[in-house]
């Protein structure tokens, strides 16, 4: 193990092993409705724990509209500012798809790996 590695705490490990999830549960959050941003970082939070800053999410979203994943359009709000919602394209729908079947084998396997540990 290097020594940077050594150095660095379990809550940095953490944060890494979150902020590498981020595209799949994004996409996830969008699987059956449209959502905006806020409602998004809501939705993450609530289901899967993982609670960011308003301003991590939006470069994110750019990103994954830029990939063709995401689409985006602003809707008047009855009850203040407009709001942008978000929503998978059809190529957004496969990715996440095939994001998550990797990400269940691969979790299986972690699992079986790291099960000595857990006893």
């Amino acid at each position: 193990m290097s020594p940077n590695r050594e150095a660095e705490s379990p809550e940095n490990w953490e944060r890494e092993v979150k902020k590498g999830w981020l595209d799949l549960a994004i996409l996830a959050s969008l699987w059956q409705e449209k959502l905006y941003g806020l409602d998004i970082l809501r939705r993450l939070e609530e289901q899967s724990d993982l609670v960011l800053a308003e301003g991590t999410i939006y470069p994110i979203l750019n990103r994954l509209k830029g990939d063709g994943l995401v689409e985006s359009r602003w809707v008047e709000s009855e009850t203040g500012h407009p709001r942008k919602y978000y929503w998978l394209t059809p190529a957004g729908r496969r990715s996440a798809t095939v994001m998550a079947r990797y990400a269940s084998g691969f979790l299986s396997q972690i699992q079986t790996l790291i099960a000595p540990l857990l006893k």
